[in-house]
Order: C-alpha cells, then sequence, then structure tokens
C-alpha cells in the first residue's frame, strides 16, 4: 500500500527513506533497493525493463516498488535519479565506454581482449572510488585507526586479500594490527577480548560471509569503533560501523574485481600513517624488507601475528 504521505522528492530524500525501510522490505524489494543505491546513475539512463532484465527480476516488480514508496510509478521515482545525473559526473557505463575506446579493446574472448576489459573495468571502478567516498567517513576511520591500541582486521572469503593487505601495512607502521582469521572456528572467540580502546577493521561484500557479520555486530554493541569497508550502506555491516566506506560493485562481465577495495585500503593506512608519522616528508608505509635492511623491527609496537 502506498503511503498517505507524499513521496520524497529529492533523490538523498528517497535513498534516506530506503534504508529507513530496507529491513522490512521482501527478498526481492532488497534487490531492487540495493541495485538503485549502488548503481544510480545506471537507473537515471536505462528502462524499467532492462534494469528488470539486469536484475532478473520482473519489471512490474519495480513499478510496485515505487508504489509502494508512494510513487504513481517507476518513472517518478526514476526522476529523482535523472535530476541527480544532471549534476553529477559522467556514470559508470559512459566511462567504460570510453575507456574501452580509448584501449581499443578487440574480440573480449581473447586473452589480451580479457585483460583489456578487466583493465578498463577497474579503472572506470577506481574513478567511481575518487568521485564516491565519503571524505568524511575516511577521515574518521584513519582517526580511530592512528588512536586505537590494538586493530583487529576482519575479512573473508573474497574479502579476505583485502584484509591480510591492510593488517601487512598497519604492522609495518608499527601498529599492533591482529588478525581474525585464526584457525578452528577460534575468530569469534578471539573477537571478544577486542576492548573499547581498540578497533575493528571489516571487510565484507556480497554475498556477505556470516562469521563476518556476527563479530561487527556484537562487537559494535560492545562499543568498540568499527571501521566498515563494503560495497552498500545497506551492507549488514553499516548499521554497527563508525566509519563506513563503501565500495559499489559493479556487474563486471568476468569476475568482482578486488581493485578498487585495495586502492580505498592502501588510501586509508597512508591517511593513518599522516596521522602518526613525525616530520614534514610524504607519509608512506615501509615495506619489510627495508625495515630489515636498515637493522629496525618491523613492528615497534608489537606484531598481532
Amino acid at each position: 500500500m502506498p503511503d498517505s504521505l507524499p513521496p520524497p522528492d529529492d533523490y538523498e530524500a528517497l535513498i534516506r527513506l530506503i534504508h529507513d525501510r530496507y529491513d522490512q522490505m521482501s527478498r526481492s524489494y532488497q534487490a531492487i533497493a540495493l541495485y538503485l543505491t549502488q548503481n544510480p546513475n545506471e537507473v537515471a539512463v536505462h528502462s524499467v525493463n532492462a534494469i528488470a532484465e539486469k536484475l532478473g527480476i520482473h519489471a512490474s516488480s519495480f513499478v510496485r516498488f515505487a508504489q509502494a514508496l508512494g510513487y504513481s510509478g517507476f518513472k517518478d521515482l526514476q526522476h529523482l535519479f535523472q535530476r541527480r545525473l544532471a549534476t553529477a559526473a559522467p556514470g559508470f557505463e559512459a566511462r567504460l565506454r570510453a575507456m574501452r575506446a580509448d584501449l581499443a579493446i578487440p574480440n573480449v574472448g581473447s586473452d589480451v581482449g580479457i585483460l583489456r576489459e578487466l583493465v578498463a573495468q577497474d579503472l572506470s571502478s577506481i574513478e567511481a572510488l575518487l568521485h564516491d567516498i565519503d571524505v568524511a567517513a575516511l577521515s574518521c576511520a584513519a582517526d580511530c585507526l592512528a588512536k586505537a591500541d590494538a586493530i583487529y582486521v576482519l575479512g573473508q572469503l573474497r574479502s579476505e586479500p583485502v584484509a591480510l593487505l591492510l593488517r601487512y601495512m598497519l604492522t609495518m607502521l608499527g601498529l599492533r594490527a591482529v588478525s581474525l582469521d585464526a584457525p578452528g572456528g577460534l575468530a569469534t572467540h578471539m573477537a571478544r577480548a577486542i576492548r573499547p580502546a581498540d578497533a575493528l577493521l571489516a571487510v565484507s561484500f556480497r554475498f556477505y560471509a556470516n562469521e563476518v557479520v556476527a563479530i561487527v555486530d556484537e562487537t559494535g554493541r560492545r562499543g568498540v569503533p568499527v571501521i566498515a569497508i563494503t560495497d552498500s550502506t545497506l551492507s549488514p555491516l553499516a548499521k554497527s560501523a563508525k566509519a563506513l566506506l563503501t565500495v559499489p560493485e559493479r556487474d563486471h562481465r568476468f569476475t568482482r574485481s578486488i581493485s578498487a577495495p585495495v586502492c580505498l585500503a592502501q588510501a586509508l593506512v597512508v591517511s593513518v600513517a599522516a596521522r602518526i608519522q613525525q616530520g614534514t616528508a610524504p607519509p608512506r608505509v615501509p615495506a619489510a624488507t627495508e625495515q630489515r635492511a636498515a637493522g629496525k623491527p618491523t613492528n615497534a609496537r608489537g606484531a598481532g601475528f
């Protein structure tokens, strides 16, 4: 049933309404909501039939979704996305088309074609990250990590490489970085030792690892600062995060890349370095081989592994 109140008349209010109602939505409506929030530029330029075909959801569900929010149909809801796009940077697909043309991508099935296609996708995703990043959240995350007594790093499945990179770089800064990747199913038990003076840095993307979500929820309830790197403001990590850093995932042809999350992870750690390193030189994360060559311990504040 549509609301008796008028529907939101701007994009930001619409997104807030979607967030407020997301937990009460059906599974198909949640899929629609996730797509709308992650792909605003694509929503603005594609027909409802094209979007519906991409998601594998009937177009009538999009119409009912819009009506449930108080609109007469999907076109009224889409109009808010079109108004937003009028003042926004070019969308993902526009950037991707331009980069494909620049790279002169041949038959995508060939070996070099696959490489060029993936490079184009990653370049476009990183450019979108630069445009869409929440600067205040990035600063908040760096502040929390720089002040923490210990940083517990959590990431499983496809997110694990990002978490391992974060642990390595934080350790090279001399911070106490603890990986919650203990064998034997002990990650949840280890997480109970995290104190409010510490911080939890969690990485998770769809489909979210159950243990990661559970640890983030329980740790956040205990007043521990949680920094989350995830794919959407509708992620289950969002409600517990003091700083939420989102890297929207696009529907890539071959695979879901971690290039943009890795870029964000590196930027976050360098921002932490800027807060803890002295002097006027540009902040940097030294490598373990550099520290060994200089005869320095690899972790001045105690390694967490």
